[in-house]
């Protein structure tokens, strides 16, 4: 399999790039529509063809790729089907592998960042969206999130995979880019070392975050598989112009 870990920074969204080498099929893992133009270079570099897009749920902080990405390859559209979005070529559910050539992606219902939350296993490889970051976890406090499903999301299905399978997060704000089950069970913070339900859902209650930037227009715009509004304030307007260069790609 060709991968590539790929890091839009306004955001701090990973992309990932998976290839299969028996077909020269491709599919991306979260696309930003900020970073379109770079990841078809990429995939171009790579001689790969885009098949699917695929979302591990509607996101609050950036807009998705995958509209443009179709219009632009005719690639098809898959999301968490629990998330509702109408305009996907493909509703995932758990239990159902997508194969793109030889790479078979299975989708695992994680709830809890959000209600319609996926995680994907390809592989020794889980790509775990806001579920489950590096030392932390997505916030639960909007778009149905909550406390005590994302607990149980992360314990029964997350943490009960092999201890070697490898997690690549949605985000890292820390230069970070991979993780393992083993390290997140003895190290994270919020949901590792041992935590309880009530103590998680005490942390999560304490945080005290404030109101996303960008989830007023994020969410209806993936909920069309990412449309940015036409008016942006200025202090939002950098989040849907092209960026063609980010670091990792």
């Amino acid at each position: 399999m060709i991968f590539r870990q790929l890091f839009e920074p306004i955001s701090s969204t990973y992309t990932y790039l998976l290839g299969s080498e028996e077909t020269g099929e491709a599919l991306l893992i979260d696309p930003v529509i900020v970073t379109q133009d770079r990841d078809l270079a990429e995939l171009a570099r790579l001689g790969l063809k885009l098949a699917w897009t695929v979302d591990t749920h509607v996101h609050a902080d950036h807009i998705t790729g995958a509209m443009e990405l179709r219009k632009r390859t005719g690639c098809k559209i898959a999301a968490p089907a629990p998330e509702g979005v109408a305009c996907a070529d493909l509703p995932l559910q758990e239990g159902q592998p997508l194969q793109v050539g030889g790479i078979i992606l299975r989708p695992l219902h994680t709830p809890g960042h959000t209600s319609g939350h996926f995680a994907y296993l390809v592989g020794d490889r889980v790509f775990t969206g806001d579920a489950l970051l590096i030392d932390g976890c997505g916030r639960t406090d909007f778009q149905n999130g909550d406390s005590d499903t994302l607990y149980d999301s992360v314990h029964r299905k997350l943490f009960a995979l092999p201890d070697d399978t490898l997690v690549y997060p949605a985000h890292d704000y820390q230069n970070r880019h991979v993780s393992s089950i083993a390290q997140e069970k003895a190290r994270n913070p919020r949901l590792g070392q041992g935590k309880s339900v009530e103590e998680f859902r005490a942390i999560m209650a304490g945080l005290n975050l404030p109101y996303p930037n960008f989830i007023d227009y994020a969410v209806p715009g993936n909920k069309q598989c990412g449309v940015c509004p036409d008016h942006l304030p200025d202090n939002l307007n950098k989040y849907c112009p092209p960026m063609t260069h980010s670091p990792q790609g």
